[in-house]
């Protein structure tokens, strides 16, 4: 089995804002709001080098999103940066009414995802927004596993037309998707195996990956594929694997209601019936704590995918 190792790690949210830097310099129709969080989406560079490409709205994320929504009527591509939660939930109404029904070409950038936002607890985690995101019809919805993923992503999108929600955090993981390509829509397949399919997203990539390491040793064959877009999903990769396989496991760092694993079990349900296990969280509010605690306690470690691939084997 082909082995993942890293060098260093880095905050995913460092790779949106490298990433945006990158677009300011290159794209000049790129345009950037922020909603009084410039640091902690790592925007600062990208304010300080275009400051006339630049919305500092403060803290008023409704209005940021129908400001971008009308930047997009002059053709420009604004990006919206504040956390998960704030670009989601607090602005669902704006985003439904003024970005998607009308197939606005939004980038709806959003950090600090997830429990592993840690200490900041439960009014700051969302683990809902993928569900909310991906029911809006026309909305592109992309989680990254990592600081290149994640780079990259924001890349892909600023060329892809049409409302993007674009997902990623806040601690530093490691690094270790170097150099590979990043197509709306395509997962990838970083293992190949042939007794069971770990489907996984986000934080959740490297996790399994260890997973699947962990598994050889118990004389398991583990098949990793990262799904970064999980709308539209790429059901030609899934069901491949599942043929082989005959099992899957999916882990998110999401609640278990709306998020990757429901899509995949319409998936498997309409074409191929597969025995499934989800990794995510039990339909529960977060807590405060360290992101690596709150991953242990909620089941979103390579521990809990083991346990899932041991259980989901057994119903072959």
């Amino acid at each position: 089995m082909k082995k993942y190792t890293y060098t260093e790690k880095k905050d995913t949210r460092s790779g949106f804002g490298d990433g945006l830097t990158e677009l300011g310099k290159t794209n000049p129709d790129v345009v950037a709001l922020c909603a009084d969080l410039t640091g902690s989406l790592k925007m600062n560079e990208f304010a300080k080098n275009h400051p006339e490409r630049f919305y500092q709205v403060g803290i008023a994320e409704a209005n940021m999103m129908g400001i971008a929504a009308g930047l997009t009527i002059g053709n420009k591509i604004p990006f919206t940066g504040t956390f998960a939660n704030f670009s989601t939930g607090r602005v669902y109404d704006q985003i439904r009414q003024s970005i998607a029904y009308s197939d606005k070409n939004v980038k709806i950038c959003a950090s600090h995802a997830g429990i592993t936002l840690g200490e900041d607890g439960a009014t700051h985690q969302i683990l809902e927004d993928i569900g909310l995101m991906k029911m809006l019809p026309g909305m592109t919805v992309i989680n990254t596993c990592d600081y290149s993923q994640t780079k990259a992503a924001t890349l892909a999108i600023a060329q892809h037309h049409g409302p993007v929600y674009l997902r990623f955090g806040r601690p530093k993981v490691p690094v270790f998707m170097n150099d590979q390509p990043f197509e709306v829509g395509k997962g990838i397949q970083l293992t190949e195996g042939t007794d069971v399919t770990i489907v996984a997203t986000g934080h959740l990539v490297w996790e399994a990956l260890q997973a699947a390491e962990q598994l050889e040793d118990k004389g398991i064959s583990a098949e990793v594929i990262n799904i970064h877009t999980i709308k539209p999903l790429d059901e030609e990769i899934i069901l491949k694997s599942v043929a082989k396989t005959g099992c899957i496991v999916t882990a998110e760092e999401h609640n278990k209601y709306g998020g990757l694993g429901e899509s995949v079990a319409r998936c498997l349900a309409t074409n191929n019936p597969t025995p499934q296990e989800f990794v995510a969280v039990n339909d529960t509010f977060g807590e405060s704590a360290t992101p690596a605690e709150l991953m242990a306690k909620y089941g979103l470690d390579d521990k809990a995918i083991i346990a899932a691939v041991e259980k989901v084997i057994k119903r072959k």
